[in-house]
C-alpha cells in the first residue's frame, strides 16, 4: 500500500526508532504481512470479507504508523480488535443509524459497517489526526455511501441515533453524561467493556435510575471458541 497524503512514513519511522531506547518499538513497514485471516471471518463478514482483510492491512500498517494501533497489536488484530468489534452487532436493530463515539481507528464502527450493510454509521472522533485517518480509511474501503466521519466531541455533537457504540472510552457514569442526548429516549448505548463490566453497571445503578435508564451486561461469544466479549447495554 502506498503512503497516504500528509504522512511522512520515513520521518515517522525514524522518530519512533530514535525513541527505541525508551521502550518504543519501530512499527512494521507498509509491506508487512497481516496475520492470516481466521476462518470465522468469512462467516461473519460474508461478501465483505475482502474489504475486512483490506481494513486489517490498513490497521497493521498505517494504523501503526499513525499511532492508532500499538506495534505489538499488529499480529492479533483479527481476534482482539476486528472480530471482537462485531460483538455489538446483535444489539443493533436492522436498518439502524449508529454513532461510534471516540472511534479512534474505527473500532467498532468500521467492522460493524462492513458486516452490516443495512446500517448507517457515523464515526465521531474529536482528534484531528484520528479523524483524518478515518476519512482516508473510509474512502479507501469504499464506504463513503454508508459511513461518515465527523470531528467533534460526543458532548457537543447534536443529533439523534438509534444506537451509540463505543469501545474503551470511559467509565459508565461519565459515558452517559457524554452520550445520553445522542440516543435518549428511544435508542440505546452499546458499549464494549472488559471483564469488570458487571461491577461497572452495578456501581452506576443510582446514576442509571436517576436518568430513568436500565443497564445490563451480555457475555458474547462472537464465534465458536472465541473468548467472551462483555457488552454493556443501556436503554
Amino acid at each position: 500500500m502506498e503512503p497516504w497524503p500528509g504522512v511522512d512514513v520515513d520521518a515517522g519511522a525514524a522518530a519512533v526508532s530514535a525513541g527505541s531506547g525508551d521502550g518504543v518499538e519501530t512499527p512494521p513497514a507498509l509491506g508487512s504481512v497481516v496475520s492470516p485471516t481466521p476462518a470465522a471471518a468469512a462467516e461473519l463478514f460474508g461478501p465483505a470479507l475482502e474489504s475486512a482483510e483490506h481494513y486489517a492491512a490498513i490497521l497493521a500498517t498505517r494504523g501503526v504508523e499513525w499511532g492508532l494501533i500499538g506495534p505489538r497489536e499488529a499480529d492479533r488484530l483479527w481476534d482482539r480488535h476486528i472480530l471482537n468489534s462485531l460483538a455489538v452487532s446483535r444489539f443493533v436493530p436492522d436498518g439502524a443509524t449508529v454513532i461510534d463515539v471516540g472511534s479512534g481507528a474505527g473500532l467498532p464502527g468500521i467492522p460493524l459497517a462492513l458486516a452490516r450493510p443495512d446500517v448507517r454509521v457515523t464515526l465521531l472522533e474529536p482528534l484531528e489526526r484520528r479523524a483524518n485517518f478515518l476519512q482516508l480509511a473510509v474512502a479507501e474501503l469504499g464506504l463513503e455511501g454508508r459511513v461518515r466521519v465527523i470531528r467533534d466531541r460526543a458532548e457537543t455533537h447534536r443529533a439523534s441515533y438509534d444506537v451509540v457504540t463505543c469501545r474503551a472510552v470511559s467509565a459508565l457514569p461519565k459515558l452517559l453524561t457524554w452520550t445520553m442526548h445522542l440516543f435518549y429516549p428511544d435508542g440505546r448505548l452499546v458499549a464494549l467493556k472488559g471483564a469488570s463490566a458487571q461491577a461497572e453497571v452495578a456501581a452506576a445503578d443510582r446514576d442509571l435510575r436517576r436518568r430513568r435508564l436500565s443497564g445490563s451486561v451480555a457475555s458474547v461469544e462472537v464465534y465458536p471458541g472465541a473468548d467472551p466479549t462483555f457488552v454493556v447495554l443501556v436503554r
